[in-house]
């Protein structure tokens, strides 16, 4: 496996993905080394960060699936190898 250390940006931007969003990242629950998460009221947005040890196809999943949220945006960052 080639496992990675990464940082996942996430912005929202709609409230209503929110569940879904809370959802997928409980399923990668095993894979999240940490959370942190900023509500942004004047620009009515939340901003949270994800860091993750895990399979690199793994943090590819949960991006993608993160990101074809409505009103998500996601970037990924990772530690190199």
């Amino acid at each position: 496996m080639d496992r990675r250390i990464a940082l996942v940006g996430i912005i929202v931007t709609d409230d209503s993905s929110v569940e879904r969003l809370n959802r997928i990242l409980h399923d990668f629950g095993e894979y999240i080394i940490g959370r942190m998460g900023i509500p942004y009221k004047q620009e009515q947005m939340n901003i949270i960060s994800i860091a993750m040890d895990a399979d690199i196809n793994v943090i590819n999943s949960l991006s993608g699936k993160l990101g074809m949220l409505k009103g998500i945006s996601t970037k990924t960052v990772y530690v190199k190898s």
